[in-house]
């Protein structure tokens, strides 16, 4: 999962790329880029590292333009080292680079068909360097460069990928280019700006970003549509493949995203909302006589749901861990090992609140586990009588491949397991899960503005198919033990 922004405004728009992968942090940690577009002169700058650590004066001064993209990266299989910062350029045809967020599951076979029969090198593991080659190609095949000869060229790239995407780029001589996958799996915002010297347009993977650079949001990028944006300003739109089923990936709403932004036109906060009333009354159902005397979150996405639940069971609402801002979000440490030790470095305890008290934790879900079952002896040390858990997320059982760096099957703590089973491994004393036909409702909303989510992650159902062999092959890529064994080499 990672963070795109890309940006066309009447001056330049370093500074402004820059406050919004600022916004999208949260969607990943591990490296950030910024890409320009000045006439003739493309420049790019990128690094491992936060935002604020790979930009300084220097390299921001660097990037003039009035057209740019920005990228933050969250660590997928194949997108770990140093090279596979983001955004990524060709110069061939014209000068494009490109930002990505989702994960392609046929990247073996367009990696072989760049090479064989588009014959374009591709020099690093990440399937954005394939998805920003196969684009080249297509438009290198249309002998022009038009908005119309860029959405052929989307068109190219939808036949021959598979998977969840949202793309920004940048082609010289053109302006911004975006486009979404035609399952809609990865989201992607556009937003527009009018001031005296004319209309400025943006897009982004969250509305937040757009918020705070003061853009309104016109709408979501449809699946399959794209949208390019030329150096003057003009705006242009095209469905650019065969109209498919829209399928945004659910885990967005529980633990991605930010809850101040909008996404598919879903309020996250209040998705988040109606993720613990219908947690709060499933509660209610299986414990009409619950013991509970306080109900507290995990921060901190699950503070919503928390807050929904202890209403609705007439209990305490009370914060019992004090985060620490400066330690990166657990989920997505890349390895093991980091993780567990960011645990105790991230929370602290208030002991105060569990004191000789049942408490109820809420988290968001329960991905490996080891997260889960240190919080929960850190309650029991903090002086809880009893220690129940809540996850507003259904049993992950299946790994995500559309972007989001869930381990292989073995690795989650609910595959092959029952609840009971999950429930003693984690030392608590209940643990009542999310069902999943509650989560899609609460997510839809009263309206039903989406009838079908990217749930894979719970019902291994995946929307685009997947070929034989391709859950062995990221097993082989995404487990602990393979990652140790690449950062070791």
């Amino acid at each position: 999962m990672c963070g795109i922004i890309g940006i066309v405004a009447n001056q330049d728009v370093a500074a402004e790329l820059y406050d919004g992968l600022t916004v999208l942090q949260h969607r990943g940690q591990d490296a950030a880029g910024i890409a320009t577009a000045d006439g003739s002169h493309l420049r790019v700058h990128k690094g491992n590292g936060l935002v604020r650590d790979v930009f300084d004066g220097k390299a921001m001064r660097l990037l003039e333009g009035r057209v740019g993209i920005a990228h933050c990266r969250y660590p997928t299989a194949g997108s770990e080292g140093n090279d596979e910062a983001q955004p990524f350029y060709v110069n061939s045809p014209y000068g494009i680079a490109l930002s990505h967020n989702g994960n392609l599951v046929n990247t073996d076979a367009l990696r072989r068909e760049v090479f064989e029969q588009d014959r374009r090198n591709v020099n690093t593991e990440s399937d954005s360097e394939v998805l920003l080659n196969v684009f080249a190609h297509e438009l290198d095949m249309q002998k022009a460069l038009t908005p119309e000869s860029a959405f052929r060229a989307v068109e190219g790239v939808n036949r021959r990928a598979r998977g969840g995407y949202a793309v920004v780029a940048t082609v010289l001589g053109l302006g911004l280019v975006a486009f979404r996958d035609p399952h809609g799996i990865r989201p992607l915002v556009l937003g527009k700006r009018s001031g005296a010297s004319g209309d400025e347009y943006a897009v982004a993977s969250e509305s937040v970003a757009l918020d705070i650079l003061g853009f309104e949001r016109m709408r979501d990028i449809a699946p399959g549509e794209a949208v390019v944006v030329t150096a003057r300003g003009e705006l242009f739109t095209r469905q650019c493949a065969e109209p498919q089923q829209h399928a945004p990936c659910i885990f967005e709403f529980v633990y991605f995203a930010r809850p101040d932004s909008m996404m598919d036109n879903v309020s996250v906060h209040k998705a988040r909302m109606r993720m613990g009333v219908t947690l709060g009354e499933k509660i209610q159902r299986l414990r009409p006589d619950h013991d509970i005397d306080v109900v507290i979150p995990i921060p901190d996405t699950s503070r919503d749901s928390a807050m929904e639940i202890a209403g609705l069971l007439g209990v305490k609402y009370r914060e019992g861990f004090v985060k620490n801002r400066y330690v990166g979000r657990t989920f997505i440490m890349p390895g093991q090992g980091e993780r567990t030790k960011s645990v105790r470095r991230k929370l602290n305890t208030i002991p105060l609140e569990f004191r000789d008290r049942v408490v109820l934790l809420v988290d968001d879900s329960i991905v490996r586990g080891t997260t889960s079952k240190q919080i929960v002896q850190m309650a029991r040390d903090a002086g809880a009588r009893k220690v129940y858990l809540a996850s507003a997320a259904p049993p992950v059982r299946y790994p995500n491949v559309y972007g989001i760096d869930m381990p292989s099957a073995e690795e989650l703590v609910a595959h092959g397991r029952s609840e009971e089973e999950v429930e003693k491994l984690l030392g608590v004393d209940w643990l009542v899960y999310q069902d999943l036909a509650d989560l899609e409702a609460a997510v839809a909303g009263p309206k039903k503005l989406i009838s079908r989510f990217d749930s894979s992650c719970f019902n291994g159902e995946y929307v685009t198919g997947i070929d034989d062999g391709y859950f062995e092959r990221i097993r082989k890529l995404r487990s602990d033990d393979a990652k140790k064994s690449r950062r070791a080499s």
